[in-house]
């Protein structure tokens, strides 16, 4: 079994390839890196990634491609931590390190496309919908294939990932870089923790800055070196990335203002204008442009 620790990760000596499928009542739920890439399949669970200086909403479906030492987090929603409410996520990763104990194969000049593919996606990225299927089956293929089949069906699997042909965003700001101190990223993953637990309570810069033993002045100044944000700019993201998800969830959507309350926002006013400012458009407008979409979506299958 894999023991994962915040920021480091410590795998068996006899795999080359570590596949994982969990099934647990919420994601590991602390910040962490580690020098392998990791390719998860969400196949229960809903939440928010958090990699490197960015959030992405996550669902039962989505396969995200994780850059090496990517700080990352599958944050479950609140629900998730809620004692017998049968909520409970699963999931199936692969985890690989081409530096590593597989130097030796990716150093072969038939990897030079899945060496250049990677190169240029460091940060990894999430698979559109339309190679889901086809990267899933090979995953599914590696977790149960033994022996000298795993590579085989890890190199039929990086030939997949490096066919996607499509305009891939990354999964954070291609300027972010990964690579701090052991102790710094501890530092800092409790910083971004203390954060994603308690941003829909009223938290201010001082609560923030005395959970990291800093002043507010040294806090802002290395929060805004390590994630390219100011802490009033990253706690609004990860505040409008939950009003999102509630706005569209469920049968019927909360109203606005309970939405915005709810995470964490004590001004009706000040909610919608960060909420447009970072979304590009109103609560309302973007709620009414979802249900629109998924209507369509409903006819056209039906």
């Amino acid at each position: 079994m894999m023991k994962v620790l915040p920021f480091t990760m410590l795998v068996p000596d006899d795999k080359s390839v570590i596949s994982e499928q969990i099934e647990l009542p919420h994601f590991y739920q602390y910040l962490h890196r580690h020098d392998e890439w990791q390719l998860t399949w969400v196949q229960e669970g809903e939440g928010t990634l958090l990699a490197g200086n960015n959030m992405h909403s996550f669902s039962k479906g989505d396969i995200f491609l994780i850059g090496a030492n990517l700080p990352h987090l599958f944050k479950s929603n609140p629900e998730y931590f809620i004692l017998d409410n049968n909520k409970k996520i699963k999931a199936c990763s692969l985890y690989f390190n081409p530096t590593g104990i597989l130097k030796s194969l990716f150093c072969l000049p038939e990897m030079s496309l899945v060496n250049g593919f990677l190169n240029n996606h460091k940060h990894g990225f999430k698979i559109p919908d339309q190679y889901a299927k086809e990267i899933a089956n090979g995953v599914l293929a590696v977790h149960h294939s033994s022996g000298t089949d795993i590579l085989f069906s890890f190199i039929k699997f990086l030939n997949s990932l490096q066919g996607i042909d499509s305009n891939l965003e990354a999964l954070c700001s291609e300027v972010y870089s990964s690579d701090i101190s052991e102790n710094e990223g501890r530092r800092l993953s409790n910083i971004l923790n203390f954060i994603m637990r308690n941003y829909n309570n009223q938290i201010t810069l001082e609560d923030v800055a005395n959970a990291a033993y800093m002043t507010p002045q040294a806090f802002c100044r290395y929060f805004k070196k390590h994630t390219g944000h100011t802490f009033i700019s990253f706690l609004n993201e990860v505040r409008i990335n939950d009003a999102c998800k509630s706005l569209i969830s469920g049968p019927k959507a909360d109203c606005i203002s309970g939405v915005a309350y709810k995470a964490g926002f004590n001004s009706i006013t000040n909610f919608n204008r960060v909420f447009k400012n970072i979304i590009g458009k109103s609560p309302r407008v973007y709620m009414d442009t979802y249900n629109s979409v998924s209507k369509v979506k409903s006819m056209v299958c039906s």
